[in-house]
């Protein structure tokens, strides 16, 4: 953030209000300065204060909101060369092609085989979010009828890929309710590229065979007042184009370059021969630095581990990844079924939950806020004390729906157990096993 806590607060209202959760305006300065607070938060702050905060808290590579529905993503608005210097804010978007010249019945089986790519990890559903149709022969009607197939039978949204203003502009306005990517600009097509996502609000990529080239295009757009901007260097082999991410990075983040201040797309598909090859090549410009990455088709094998290594490298480091606190009933549990209590760390929770449904043994999990920490960490943090525990099971709602007063708590913190009896009074508080692999053995064995 350009502006320090001190320079915020001089352009806040200085009511203290406490309206915005913190007691003064110049802790709440102090947090929108660190970034751990957004502007709005402030409901008496002024127009002239907010246009010049928002500029002033801007990131340093524009965020670009991409498509509409389901699969709508935002690419860019990073901050950061390195991740645990703070975190990486929006995930690489993952994109098959098809070329227009597809038959129908073709593309009506690669869209339902992409589209039941769908994994669920720790409560989310990961999943590609793009198809690049690729302009094949100059045919405008053929791309117009890809395109609209596209958009209105799938969930993907689209990157429409030609160099031709005719075929564009069949494209986009077939395409137009799912927002489209418009690639790409070059020297020799800027001006009408520059006007249809102009009139049309489309993100606009941008490709040259250099980075000064993409300066020099980058300028001229912005300079015809457009703002959503996606840069592709040009390079095709693969030293020459990660030379190219850091370098734009590098150049957005520590030198202040607006020109290359927006995120970049990749193309995988065509560095390599084989599928294979280009997962490598994804995984890489997953972590440096590509806002886009494009693969000739996607199959389990490959999308699976990166759609994993884009959710480990996208997932805050500052804060767990976490479920909410509650009763969660597993294999319809009633009045005489166990109880089991753990932290609401989403891995966590999601092993522990996983193997008590397969142990087919009805049961209540309760899970604790213990500020997204697994258990030992929680205990030493003093998140999952005994005491804590105890209330914990006081006030969840649990004894309405239970007439036992048995309660099982994870074999790491078997310390505990005295402080929650004492807290429950006439509890049978029982250590669990340390595994949650041995919990369906121990459940049918209550």
């Amino acid at each position: 953030m350009a502006l320090t806590g001190i320079q915020i607060f001089k352009l806040l209202p200085k009511t203290n209000c406490k309206e915005c959760g913190v007691p003064t305006c110049l802790a709440f300065a102090m947090n929108l300065a660190s970034g751990k607070a957004e502007l709005d938060a402030c409901p008496y702050v002024s127009d002239e204060a907010r246009e010049k905060l928002a500029e002033a808290s801007a990131p340093p590579i524009r965020p670009v909101a991409v498509g509409k529905g389901v699969r709508a993503f935002k690419t860019g608005g990073e901050t950061v060369l390195f991740r645990h210097e703070k975190t990486f804010f929006n995930p690489t978007g993952l994109a098959a092609m098809v070329s227009s010249d597809i038959s129908d019945s073709d593309l009506e089986a690669k869209l339902k085989a992409w589209n039941a790519l769908q994994f669920e990890r720790v409560g989310l559903n990961l999943r590609p979010e793009l198809v690049a149709l690729k302009d094949a022969n100059g045919d405008k009607d053929a791309f117009a009828q890809k395109a609209k197939t596209i958009a209105e039978t799938s969930e993907f949204n689209l990157i429409l890929m030609t160099e031709d203003v005719e075929v564009m502009k069949a494209g986009v306005e077939a395409a137009k309710a799912k927002a489209p990517i418009m690639y790409a600009a070059t020297e020799a097509n800027a001006d009408d590229f520059g006007a249809i996502a102009k009139e049309n609000g489309l993100a606009l990529a941008v490709k040259a065979d250099s980075i000064d080239g993409l300066i020099a295009l980058s300028d001229k757009l912005t300079g015809m007042g457009l703002k959503d901007l996606i840069l592709d260097s040009g390079a095709r082999e693969i030293k020459n184009s990660l030379d190219d991410q850091v370098a734009i990075r590098r150049a957005a983040l520590k030198a202040s370059n607006k020109s290359l201040g927006f995120p970049t797309i990749t193309f995988p598909c065509e560095m390599a021969s084989n599928l294979d090859m280009e997962g490598l090549i994804a995984a890489m410009f997953i972590g440096k630095y590509a806002g886009i990455v494009v693969l000739s088709d996607f199959k389990g094998e490959v999308i699976f581990p990166l759609l994993l290594e884009r959710l480990n490298i996208f997932t805050d480091p500052q804060r767990p990844m976490m479920v909410t606190e509650g009763i969660y009933p597993i294999n319809n549990p009633d009045e005489n079924s166990p109880v089991v209590v753990t932290t609401n760390f989403a891995l966590t929770y999601f092993i522990v939950s996983g193997e008590m449904e397969g142990s087919k043994v009805p049961s209540w999990l309760l899970i604790k806020e213990a500020e997204g920490l697994s258990v030992l960490t929680a205990w030493a943090a003093g998140k999952f004390s005994g005491d804590d525990v105890g209330m914990f099971i006081k006030k969840c709602g649990i004894m309405d729906k239970i007439k036992h007063q048995n309660l099982i708590i994870p074999g790491y913190v078997a310390a505990i157990a005295g402080d929650v009896e004492e807290e429950l009074a006439g509890w049978n508080i029982i250590v669990g096993p340390r595994e949650a692999a041995h919990l369906p053995a121990f459940l049918k064995g209550l």
